[in-house]
């Protein structure tokens, strides 16, 4: 970590360093070594092993020099200079910034050693807040390419190999084609997921080819590779059948070869793409959250665990999942990442839980599941059976039963069908939580009914705590809400106004209960000079 911070502090340091040009000469000096160079430092920093301060903020300096620096007075001019610019926006007190600011650094250096025409700048969002508005950089960090002006926000993985790979895309190199064993030894040694395809013949299988450089062009995150040499294509994905064609996604992890078996359009290898992209078991993540939320496997079973519990369960997590490949997707997300773990658990209540948890969403309807059996093999597979052939039951927030007796019933989210839905009384319920502003006030006022109408035999006073608490059939928005649920219709309760006085409320009561004459009913006498 300390290695790390290193890096970090060396690279803030040359961002502090300004340049007024407003364009890069990028022919100046032969950086071809800056790259390794820096994924040199990286992977020390990775081990924890020393580094040469002098040796690491030189190949730092390297790096950051091929980066512009815009200002106020040369951000907009240079988007305008430039066909193709990647643009990073920052904040020197932002901690996302610095974890991305290496990487972008190792991105400028492989794109540079590739050939590419990019050109690269950066800007202090924070110091100047006028050229950042100017060119769209609108929070931190931001990453955006502009080519021939027009605007492309990046929101992918925050790694070097995602970022050349997406820039690559946008700026007209959708695919690299390897020739040679060698070559495709090499590129195996990047250690990233890829689709491979495999053409025979580029003319003969020109449809079929067409389709794949669509697809190619229209992803945004997996790089595409093809070749015309079987041989080649073996080095890649030693289980090709085919001879003449072939199209397979490649992963960094035990479950590594994906076959395509579909039609040879754009959408259909999109679609093999986006099923199979994820491994086996994804580990959730502040950079990965909006690519889990955003995708197609719309079923997803999380596993909540500290590290050292999840390693015993990892193995048969993982077997589960390889069953379920593509109709449900695995998370794992560890519970000592509190700003992860803390807001799903929080949703069933459970945010105190300290032992591992499974859970599962759907996140095409929002519905939300706990498993409450023991984690094991044949309860997991049986909770992913019934999760996917749509008969398990969804989880709804309760609090225990409640013993107390009172004036006031207390309602929990178990009892709610019996306490309110089923019950042969009329029933008032407040629904409150107890970060609500208003609720203090309005469950006086609700004591107050409850007292006044104490002696009556059909209607009953009831609370609800929505804040851990809940009901298929109570939706509720807003705090606090009063019903009013008749006894005759429990479907359709009645809406009160909070706004509306105690006597109010009283006259609503009796209207719709036909109480002859508010007065007679039993209640303090305090109490009835109010109403």
């Amino acid at each position: 970590m300390r290695a790390r911070w290193a890096v970090t502090l060396l690279l803030l340091a040359v961002l502090a360093l300004t340049a007024s040009a407003a364009r890069l000469d990028l022919d100046d000096d032969d950086d071809s070594g800056v790259l390794d160079e820096l994924l040199a430092i990286d992977e020390e920093a990775e081990r924890g092993g020393l580094l040469d301060a002098e040796g690491a903020g030189e190949a730092v300096r390297r790096a950051q020099s091929m980066v512009l620096a815009l200002d106020n007075d040369n951000a907009r001019r240079a988007v305008e200079d430039h066909a193709e610019l990647l643009l990073l926006g920052y904040a020197p007190w932002c901690e996302r910034s610095a974890q991305l600011m290496p990487r972008f650094a190792e991105a400028a250096a492989a794109l540079r050693a590739m050939g590419s025409a990019v050109a690269f700048a950066k800007l202090d969002g924070e110091r100047y807040p006028k050229a950042a508005a100017a060119v769209g950089v609108k929070g931190f960090p931001t990453v955006l390419l502009f080519v021939n002006g027009t605007e492309h926000a990046y929101h992918g993985l925050h790694t070097k190999d995602a970022i050349v790979t997406w820039v690559r895309k946008k700026t007209g190199v959708p695919i690299i084609r390897l020739q040679s064993k060698d070559s495709a030894e090499e590129f195996l040694k990047k250690d990233m997921t890829f689709v491979i395809g495999l053409f025979k013949n580029f003319e003969v299988l020109g449809a079929d080819h067409e389709e794949f450089v669509k697809a190619a062009t229209t992803d945004n995150e997996v790089q595409f590779v093809e070749t015309s040499d079987t041989s080649v294509a073996k080095v890649l994905f030693p289980g090709i059948t085919s001879e003449e064609k072939f199209v397979g996604l490649v992963k960094s992890e035990p479950e590594k070869f994906e076959k395509f078996d579909g039609k040879f359009e754009e959408k259909e290898i999109l679609r093999f793409v986006e099923l199979n992209k994820f491994p086996l078991i994804t580990v959730f993540t502040e950079l990965n959250s909006g690519k889990v939320y955003s995708s197609p496997i719309e079923l997803q079973v999380f596993t909540f665990a500290e590290a050292y519990d999840f390693e015993d369960l990892e193995s048969m997590v993982e077997e589960i999942a390889r069953a379920f490949k593509t109709k449900i997707m695995f998370i794992y997300v560890d519970t000592a990442e509190e700003n992860l773990a803390k807001p799903f658990l929080t949703l069933y209540g459970l945010e105190s839980e300290k032992k591992p948890t499974v859970t599962a969403f759907d996140t095409s309807n929002g519905a939300k599941y706990l498993m409450e059996a023991d984690i094991n093999a044949n309860n997991l597979r049986e909770f992913c059976l019934s999760l996917l052939d749509g008969t398990l039951p969804p989880y709804h927030k309760s609090e225990p039963l409640p013993q107390e007796k009172g004036l006031i019933e207390k309602v929990v989210g178990r009892t709610f069908d019996s306490s309110v839905l089923e019950s042969h009384q009329n029933v008032f319920l407040e629904v409150h939580t107890p970060w609500c502003v208003d609720c203090e006030a309005i469950s006086k006022n609700v004591e107050k009914l409850a007292k006044h109408f104490s002696g009556s035999d059909n209607l009953k006073f009831a609370r609800i705590d929505a804040s851990v608490n809940e009901h298929p059939k109570l939706k509720v928005n807003n705090y606090p809400t009063l019903f009013l649920y008749l006894a005759e219709d429990k479907s359709n309760p009645i809406k009160l106004s909070k706004k509306s006085s105690v006597k109010d409320m009283a006259k609503l009561i009796k209207e719709k209960l036909q109480i002859p004459d508010v007065e007679t009913v039993a209640a303090p006498d305090n109490v009835k000079d109010e109403l």
